[in-house]
């Protein structure tokens, strides 16, 4: 794989033990541009040896997820071969006596359960247009796109108090402004 170059290799050596930067009498901290340049090329070496870390892992978990597919499939086919001969002898038990629901083994149990012919949704298009049409509004939810109501909202104050209102600068319930923040990323 070989991601982390050699200057990095040199940053990576150079952190001897991370634990020391956060004791009181050694804390580093930094100073000017230079600290911040360095800390920078720890960050940036350490990120890239995470990357190959995580490249490595995956790669090797993937054979093993393959290993695993090659090694169920055998056993899932027969599992199916046996469930299926089960199948087929218990709905013919079940022809022959209607009562024979569950039969039983020390070592199982084949249950069966009738269902009722029910609808089914296949076009959910198709059956909104035909609701619609028929005003079978019972049967329709409403729900807000609020991604663009809430460019539609702007952030008032009232009475020392900021509120959230809409275009005609009515208060809108259920909003409330979330306070500004300062987030900060590292990018290297």
């Amino acid at each position: 794989m070989g991601l982390v170059n050699p200057l990095q290799e040199i940053e990576l050596m150079d952190i001897e033990d991370i634990n020391s930067f956060s004791t009181e009498e050694n804390r580093f901290e930094i100073t000017d541009i230079n600290s911040l340049n360095w800390v920078f090329r720890k960050v940036a070496a350490l990120k890239t040896k995470e990357k190959e870390i995580q490249q490595l892992a995956d790669v090797e978990r993937q054979r093993i997820a393959d290993w695993e597919k090659g090694e169920l499939s055998t056993i899932n086919n027969s599992l199916e071969f046996f469930e299926n001969m089960v199948t087929r002898y218990h709905a013919k038990q079940l022809a022959e006596d209607p009562k024979a629901k569950t039969l039983t083994t020390p070592y199982g149990k084949s249950k069966s359960r009738k269902t009722k012919e029910t609808p089914e949704k296949e076009d959910e298009g198709l059956i909104l247009d035909y609701v619609l049409e028929n005003e079978m509004f019972d049967f329709i939810k409403n729900s807000v796109k609020w991604a663009e109501f809430k460019k539609s909202l702007r952030i008032a104050e009232i009475s020392g108090e900021k509120v959230v209102v809409d275009q005609n600068g009515q208060l809108v319930k259920g909003v409330t402004v979330k306070p500004e923040s300062i987030s900060f990323s590292l990018e290297v």
